[in-house]
């Protein structure tokens, strides 16, 4: 015979308590799933922000400064060539003056003197000269007739020649008393402007007492010198540029521009025409000399001036910006955006630096993305967001 199951009420109890965790539990893990589904995914980390610049070429004008000296074409001591007291002053100090201007009298009369006395000696001497030539023409005829003995005729060619040899003597004298005459106006030898007096009206100048009387400076054209360090010059030699020389396969020349003491810059460019051949061994330097136009007399003779020197043209090169290269014992480097957005770490052969850019002899090729700013923030063969560098405001 079947039994049937009883039902205790404890039994009862225990199902239902036994239902309701189970239905607890459900809950709990739809709300768990409920807060998973509605969870939000992080979101993927930004690609770090750089600006870039292209690599282009262009032709790069290599410069070095220096500090330069001006001096003046041509400056000329006036001195007195012969000796006597100081009588006049013909000038005003510190003006122009021309070429055989008269500067200076010196005391004329001992000299003007001296003038009279050779051209006497000379009419005394061509009075001896006539006569002995009259006694040889009358002597002549009578030695080719045997009237007149050898001795005879000999005597008055020799004294004739002697005659004539006073003559030359006598205007020599002449030519030179003249010439010593006319030093006692002392000329300018070129146009220029004169300096102050050295001597003043009554002093004996000449060579018993002071020679030098004042100075002329030509200035309308200048010249600047400079030194130029052995390390640049071997540099530019390696270019096959010579300075002081000309060259027909260039289609430039070197040339200087200087700037003034008030930092102005001077509105002539000089040209460089001439470069010692030897380094000086003390500085290790070697002197350069360019000429420069002054025709409203801006630069002064013995001025300080900074000296800019056009080396040397690259033409077609590359170059970069100096805050995108970076520094390390293997070289330089700068970081290359490829295409894909990929930076590469880039090592490069550098060349001069000019307005912070960097000739680039080697490395990069035209086109190329570099990066200008934040490269401080990257690593080879990251992924980066590429912008392009904004133009400088040249305003």
């Amino acid at each position: 015979m079947k039994m049937s199951k009883i039902t205790t009420p404890s039994t009862r109890v225990l199902k239902r308590k036994s239902l309701w965790i189970t239905v607890a539990v459900i809950a709990v893990a739809v709300i768990v799933l409920i807060i998973f589904l509605k969870r939000q995914k992080p979101e993927a980390a930004p690609l770090p922000t750089v600006e870039t610049q292209n690599v282009e070429t262009a032709d790069i004008n290599i410069y070095g400064e220096y500090v330069g000296r001006i001096r003046a074409q041509q400056f000329v001591e006036i001195r007195a060539r012969v000796e006597g007291y100081l009588e006049s002053m013909l000038f005003a100090e510190g003006t122009y003056i021309n070429k055989g201007q008269t500067l200076f009298i010196i005391d004329p009369r001992v000299y003007r003197a001296n003038v009279e006395k050779a051209k006497a000696q000379l009419n005394k001497a061509k009075a001896a000269a006539q006569k002995a030539e009259r006694d040889l023409e009358r002597i002549r005829p009578l030695y080719e007739q045997n009237a007149a003995s050898q001795l005879d005729f000999d005597n008055a060619r020799a004294a004739y020649n002697s005659a004539t040899a006073d003559v030359i003597v006598a205007e020599a004298e002449l030519t030179q008393a003249e010439l010593t005459l006319g030093y006692t106006a002392v000329e300018s030898p070129i146009s220029g402007y004169i300096s102050e007096r050295v001597a003043d009206i009554g002093t004996l100048v000449g060579p018993g007492g002071k020679s030098l009387l004042a100075t002329v400076v030509k200035s309308d054209t200048v010249r600047v010198d400079f030194s130029m360090t052995s390390l640049d010059y071997l540099r530019s030699k390696s270019r096959n540029v010579n300075f002081g020389q000309n060259d027909s396969t260039r289609n430039w020349d070197p040339y200087i521009t200087i700037t003034l003491a008030d930092g102005s810059a001077y509105p002539y460019r000089g040209l460089v025409d001439f470069a010692d051949p030897q380094v000086d061994p003390k500085t290790g330097t070697l002197s350069v000399r360019a000429e420069m136009p002054n025709p409203d007399r801006a630069l002064l003779p013995g001025q300080f001036t900074k000296v800019k020197l056009l080396m040397d043209i690259r033409e077609d090169a590359m170059a970069v910006p100096s805050k995108a290269l970076e520094i390390e014992k293997g070289g330089a480097y700068v970081y290359v955006v490829r295409p894909d957005s990929i930076v590469e770490r880039r090592f490069i052969e550098t060349g001069p630096e000019i307005d912070n850019r960097v000739v680039v002899e080697r490395g990069l090729a035209p086109g190329e993305q570099i990066v200008t700013e934040g490269r401080h923030k990257l690593k080879h063969g990251m992924k980066v967001a590429p912008v392009a560098e904004p133009e400088p405001n040249n305003e």
